[in-house]
């Protein structure tokens, strides 16, 4: 099992910027692929970025070319940068990993943008 801790959300206005970290511990040399999702209020939690192990990243259509996601070398830490900023992208954002054994999950982070 991987333990995640996520940091960095806060209350920005439309149009900056935010960085997501998401810190992994555990069984971390199982991690298959990396993720983040969110959920906005009264709605259903969605994928936003991923990166799988030997792959490329994806997004969800409503930030491609907005957020890109990352890791360290050691692929035990991952980010979410997060640009130009809509009040939409407001919600909890969560990291999320696939290894071989689990699927785990952070307690998220609130992410506010305000207009």
């Amino acid at each position: 099992q991987v333990q995640l801790a996520e940091s960095g959300g806060g209350l920005v206005q439309a149009g900056g910027s935010l960085r997501l970290s998401c810190a992994a511990s555990g069984r971390t040399a199982g991690i298959r692929g990396m993720y983040w999702y969110r959920q906005a209020p009264g709605k259903q939690r969605e994928m936003v970025a991923r990166l799988a192990t030997g792959g490329g990243a994806d997004y969800t259509d409503a930030v491609r070319g907005r957020f890109a996601i990352s890791t360290n070398k050691a692929r035990n830490r991952w980010y979410l940068q997060m640009d130009s900023l809509k009040p939409e992208d407001t919600g909890v954002y969560y990291c999320n990993a696939v290894t071989n054994w689990s699927n785990d999950w952070g307690q998220g982070t609130q992410v506010t943008v305000s207009s």
